[in-house]
């Protein structure tokens, strides 16, 4: 079998690591891991497909000789290396949001839409993180009825936004159960905008004009992009949750055509990528309890909507670090390589 050389970029960090752990979970066929991250972290030793590797500080020389890099350190780290890499005939793999709505950049979920890596042009993006959730279990009813819009409450772990959110949640919890304040009053910068222990903020990413965060329309305009339907109607509320990892959606769809849950229960349990976890009266739903570190999504609370003509109501839980970054993105290095459309430059 042929092994590739394959660079990480942002490797120290949360999804970095998470990467280099999926590599090897997977026995991705790594012929070299480039451990690529900032000059603060170069110098590090890490463990890495069978290798004891030494990270390296990221610059335009990076890439060469390698086959594939997953980009995974921010959309300012994309935009400044993308294009080295891909002019050293590399083909990037993206977690950020840099180029997720360039016409010209495929945005992949492979188990929905893998077909267009065949066109791609040297760069791919990964969606949202609850986008990639929130599509593992709204495609395959899409397949069966026609979706036409949805409304989606998202419930989001605090390791979404970085090791340091994981940090503020269990310090606060610490404070909370010792009755000490939970503002800090030297002056060092929170994660979130309140305090996340016991509490929900509805608040994630910065707000526009028309009321919804960036976060939100990622949903509504990721959501046009990977299924083709520019003119479908959705609504977001994105919230934050004190969940360590993985995260919950609500989902309210309307499609096309009449539904039944048996048979959207059948086009559920037929569908590669998720499982249907779903017997409410024996307390059988799906939890991020029950989600981290797992590669496929749960869906449950699976119900006819008495909200809409056509409606079904449903529950998503997926690990936002798995399924909603890291895992997918080994997933399109494995759809590169099944298609033989790596190289295309």
């Amino acid at each position: 079998m042929k092994k590739y050389k394959i660079g990480i970029v942002g490797a120290t960090g949360a999804v970095g690591q998470e990467i280099i752990h999926l590599l090897e979970k997977r026995e991705f066929p790594v012929a070299e891991a480039r451990l690529l991250a900032s000059p603060r972290s170069a110098g590090r030793e890490i463990q890495a497909c069978g290798n004891l590797e030494v990270v390296k500080k990221t610059d335009s020389d990076s890439f060469k000789n390698l086959d594939i890099a997953i980009f995974s350190a921010g959309s300012k780290n994309t935009v400044n290396f993308a294009e080295a890499a891909r002019k050293s005939n590399c083909v990037v793999i993206d977690n950020s949001s840099a180029f997720r709505m360039n016409k010209d950049v495929p945005l992949v979920i492979p188990e929905i839409n893998g077909d267009v890596l065949e066109s791609h042009r040297g760069i791919i993006a990964n969606p949202n993180c609850s986008t990639a959730v929130a599509l593992m279990g709204l495609y395959p009813l899409h397949k069966r009825f026609g979706l036409k819009r949805f409304f989606s409450s998202t419930y989001q772990a605090v390791s979404g936004a970085g090791a340091e959110g994981v940090v503020e949640l269990e310090n606060q919890i610490k404070k909370q159960i010792s009755n000490k304040p939970l503002t800090d009053s030297s002056g060092a910068e929170s994660v979130f905008q309140h305090p996340i222990a016991f509490n929900l903020i509805p608040h994630i990413d910065e707000f526009r004009e028309d009321g919804y965060t960036k976060e939100e329309l990622k949903m509504r305009n990721e959501t046009r992009k990977i299924l083709d339907i520019p003119s479908i109607q959705v609504s977001c509320t994105c919230v934050r949750v004190p969940v360590l990892r993985a995260h919950s959606i609500s989902i309210n769809a309307e499609f096309d055509s009449p539904v039944n849950v048996p048979d959207a229960r059948t086009a559920l349990e037929n569908f590669v990528g998720v499982e249907l976890w779903d017997a409410p009266n024996a307390s059988k739903y799906p939890m991020p309890i029950n989600y981290s570190q797992k590669e496929l999504c749960g869906i449950g609370r699976l119900r006819l909507d008495h909200g809409f003509t056509n409606g079904l109501a449903f529950w998503v839980v997926g690990d936002q670090l798995w399924k909603g970054a890291a895992l997918n993105a080994v997933q399109i290095a494995e759809e590169l390589i099944a298609r033989k459309c790596l190289i295309n430059l």
